[in-house]
C-alpha cells in the first residue's frame, strides 16, 4: 500500500505541474523591442530559455534569458530585498530552474548598465535594458543529466540538441525557409507559375533509378514513392495547365554520397508550350533573385555562361565543372613521341591529356606535394586506372627541359608554349581511350580536382571563392550500360542519359536515331556552379508515338515494362503541347549557397550515409502481424 501511494502521489505530482503549464500569460513585447527604451518602467512579460545563472548573493541573482528563437538575450535581476513578499517564490523559483528550461517570465524593464562580458550562448545580447522579475512559470525543466554548453558536440541521434546547440543549423533552417518563399514568389507571383501538389503513392516504371516500394493490403500489389514529379507533370502538361511547380519530395534508393539522400527536396518546374531556351532564361531569373537578395552577390552574370557537353569533358574533364579551379585540359597525343605514348599506358592510339597545376613556386615544395599526394588514398584511384597510371611531372629550370626530358626537346617546346610554363608547375599527362565522352568525369578530371582539393588542405593553393555559374548543354540522348548503371533496365545496351522522356534536340538528332543512336544530341541542359550540379531538365517528348518508339524500338524496354507508361502515352496522345522543364535540387541549393561540405547541413531530419534516422530509429524491422498484413514473408536467412 506505501509503494502504492507513493507512485499515486508522482502520478499526482506530473498532473499537477502539467496543469500549471496549460494556461500562461501572452509575451507582451519582442526581445528586439527592449532596447529602444520606451517601455523602462513598465511591466512586461517574456517568453525564452534560460540562461547562464550567477548567484552574487543569497538575496541576489542574476540570469541570462533567451528569447524563443535563440537569437537574443536580455538579462534578469531577482532580488529579495527589492521584492514583496509576493516576489519570494519568484526569486527562490528562479534559483531551482536549470539553464535551458523554457519559462514565461514577468517584470520591470529597467535600465542597465553594459556589461563587461557575458557567456557563449548570450548571442544578441540586449545591453541597454534588463528585467526585474516579479513572477517566472516554468513551461518544463532541461534535465541536470544533459550538459549542453556551445562547446558540447551532440551525435545524430540528438538531433534535437544539436539544432537548439548549433546556431548554424537553426540559420541554415531560416535561411532554407526564406529561399522557398522566394522561389515561390518568382516563379507563381512573377512568371503565373501554379503550385500542384502532385501524388507520393505512385507506381513502379523503369526509369532508371532504384524506388523504394510501399506494399499494400491487396496480395502483391504495391506503391513506389516517386523519384521524381516527372510523368506527373507532364500529365498536367496535357490537362492544360500552362506553367507548374511544386518544392517536392522525392525518393531513390541508391547509394548515399555527401550530396544524396533517399528522401530529397526538389523545386520542380514545367512549362508548356515552351523549349529549354524559356526554362533556361526562366530558372536564371529565380537562381538571380535568390544570389542577389540571400547572397547580395549583384555581379551576377546576365545570361549565364553554357559550354557544351563535349566541351565540358574535353576542357576540365567533368560534365560540373568547378571553373574557378582553371587548370584547363588539352589533347596533345599529336605532340608527343609514339614511345613516350607507348610508356604512358597499355592503350593502342589513346587519346592523352595534359593539365598544369601551379601548385608552388619552389619546384622542392611542389615535389614534396606530389609525394606526399602519391601515398595518400585520395591517390589509388588514379594510381589503379587501368588505362595507365598518370605521369606527373614537376617544371624545374634548372633541370634539362624543365624536368620533362622523356617528351623530348620538340614535343616539351611545344607542352611548354601550350601551357605556359613556370617553375613549380605540377604537369600531369594522362592516356584514355580515344573514343566519344560518355559518364560525368575522366580519370584526369577526377585528377584534377583531388591535387586541388590536396593542395588547399595543405596551404598550397587558397580556397576558390566566388560562385561560377555555367550551363551544361547537348548531352549525348543515350549512353552504353554498365552493371553499375544499367538504366531503364532495356534490351539494346543503351540507356537515356537524362530521362527516357528527353526529346532529341534537332531533325538530324531524330534521324540518327536509325542509323546511330549513341550519337544523338539531346535537347538537355544543366546549370552547374563550382562544380555542383544545382539541377537539370530537358524538353520533352510530347508525342505519344514518338515515346512509344523510344521505348520500345531504340531502349528496347520489354513489353511488361512498357505496361508501366500507358497513363502517360495516353496523355502525350490526347493533343499534349509541347513542354519542357528542370528540377533543381533544392537541398544542394542551399548548401552551395551557403557554403556547406554536406546536404545533411541544411536538412532539419537528415538521414545518415547508411540512410538511417538516429533520432527515431528508422528504419524498422518489420513485425510479424506487419507481414501477414501486407502479406510478405522474409526469405530464410535474412
Amino acid at each position: 500500500q506505501s509503494l502504492r501511494r507513493t507512485s499515486d502521489d508522482v502520478k499526482t505530482s506530473v498532473l499537477d505541474d502539467f496543469k500549471q503549464t496549460l494556461h500562461f500569460p501572452p509575451a507582451t513585447c519582442t526581445f528586439e523591442e527592449l532596447a529602444d527604451g520606451s517601455r523602462t518602467g513598465a511591466q512586461i512579460t517574456l517568453h525564452g530559455y534560460l540562461g547562464t545563472r550567477r548567484d552574487a548573493s543569497k538575496t541576489l541573482t542574476f540570469t541570462e534569458l533567451r528569447d524563443m528563437k535563440l537569437a537574443s538575450t536580455t538579462q534578469l535581476v531577482s532580488s529579495l530585498a527589492s521584492t514583496s513578499d509576493a516576489g519570494v517564490p519568484a526569486h527562490e523559483a528562479l534559483r531551482r530552474l536549470t539553464t535551458h528550461s523554457p519559462v514565461t517570465v514577468t517584470g520591470t524593464l529597467q535600465t542597465r548598465k553594459a556589461p563587461q562580458k557575458s557567456s557563449g550562448h548570450a548571442s544578441g545580447l540586449i545591453t541597454s535594458a534588463e528585467m526585474r522579475v516579479e513572477s517566472i512559470v516554468s513551461l518544463n525543466a532541461f534535465p541536470e543529466d544533459i550538459i549542453m554548453v556551445p562547446e558540447t558536440v551532440f551525435q545524430a541521434d540528438q538531433r534535437h540538441l544539436q539544432i537548439r546547440n548549433e546556431p548554424s543549423l537553426r540559420e541554415a533552417l531560416r535561411f532554407r525557409s526564406k529561399a522557398a518563399h522566394i522561389i515561390r514568389d518568382e516563379l507563381c507571383g512573377k512568371h503565373d507559375f501554379i503550385e500542384i501538389e502532385t501524388p507520393l503513392l505512385f507506381k513502379s516504371t523503369p526509369e532508371g533509378a532504384r524506388e523504394f516500394l510501399v506494399p499494400t493490403r491487396v496480395p502483391g500489389m504495391a506503391y513506389a514513392l516517386p523519384q521524381s514529379p516527372q510523368q506527373y507533370k507532364q500529365i498536367l502538361m496535357a490537362s492544360g495547365i500552362p506553367r507548374y511547380m511544386q518544392i517536392a519530395k522525392c525518393f531513390r534508393d541508391e547509394d548515399l554520397r555527401a550530396d544524396r539522400q533517399p528522401e530529397f527536396t526538389q523545386v520542380d518546374l514545367e512549362m508548356a508550350f515552351a523549349s529549354g531556351e524559356d526554362v533556361m532564361q526562366t530558372v536564371e531569373s529565380v537562381v538571380r533573385r535568390l544570389w542577389v537578395e540571400m547572397l547580395d552577390q549583384r555581379d551576377m552574370p546576365e545570361p549565364f555562361p553554357r559550354m557544351s557537353y563535349h566541351e565540358a569533358m574535353s576542357k576540365y574533364g567533368s560534365d560540373k565543372p568547378d571553373l574557378r579551379l582553371g587548370s584547363e585540359i588539352h589533347r596533345v597525343e599529336y605532340m608527343l613521341p609514339v614511345d613516350l605514348i607507348n610508356k604512358i599506358g597499355p592503350l593502342s592510339s589513346p587519346a592523352v591529356d595534359v593539365l598544369k597545376i601551379p601548385i608552388s613556386e619552389d619546384p622542392s615544395a611542389t615535389m614534396t606535394f606530389v609525394n606526399t599526394f602519391m601515398v595518400s588514398p585520395a591517390a589509388q584511384p588514379f594510381i589503379n586506372n587501368p588505362h595507365g597510371q598518370p605521369g606527373i611531372f614537376v617544371i624545374d629550370s634548372r633541370k634539362p627541359l624543365q624536368g620533362m626530358q622523356v617528351f623530348g626537346f620538340e614535343a616539351a617546346e611545344q607542352v611548354e608554349q601550350l601551357l605556359s610554363l613556370e617553375d613549380g608547375d605540377l604537369v600531369v599527362l594522362q592516356a584514355r581511350p580515344n573514343a566519344p565522352f560518355s559518364g560525368g568525369s575522366t580519370p584526369i578530371g577526377n585528377l584534377r580536382l583531388a591535387l586541388y582539393k590536396a593542395a588547399v588542405a595543405q596551404g598550397l593553393l587558397s580556397p576558390p571563392t566566388g560562385f561560377a555559374f555555367t550551363w551544361i548543354t547537348d548531352f549525348p540522348l543515350f549512353s552504353p550500360t554498365t552493371d553499375s548503371e544499367p538504366g531503364q533496365g532495356g534490351a539494346a545496351g543503351i540507356a537515356s542519359t537524362h530521362h527516357p522522356f528527353t526529346s532529341p534536340k534537332t531533325p538530324a538528332d531524330v534521324d540518327l536515331l536509325l542509323t546511330d543512336p549513341l550519337s544523338v544530341v539531346a535537347d538537355h541542359y544543366d546549370l552547374v556552379v563550382n562544380g555542383v550540379e544545382l539541377g537539370g531538365g530537358s524538353r520533352r517528348i510530347h508525342n505519344a508515338e514518338m515515346q512509344k518508339f523510344i521505348l520500345q524500338d531504340i531502349l528496347k524496354i520489354s513489353n511488361a515494362r512498357l505496361e508501366a507508361f500507358p497513363h502517360l502515352l495516353e496523355a502525350l496522345r490526347a493533343g499534349c503541347p509541347p513542354h519542357a522543364g528542370l528540377a533543381l535540387g533544392f537541398d544542394r541549393l542551399i548548401a552551395v549557397m551557403l557554403g556547406k561540405e554536406s546536404v545533411r547541413d541544411v536538412i532539419a531530419f537528415p538521414k545518415t550515409g547508411r540512410g538511417e534516422d538516429a533520432m527515431v530509429k528508422s528504419p524498422t524491422r518489420m513485425t510479424e502481424g506487419q507481414l501477414e498484413t501486407y502479406h510478405l514473408r522474409l526469405r530464410q536467412g535474412k
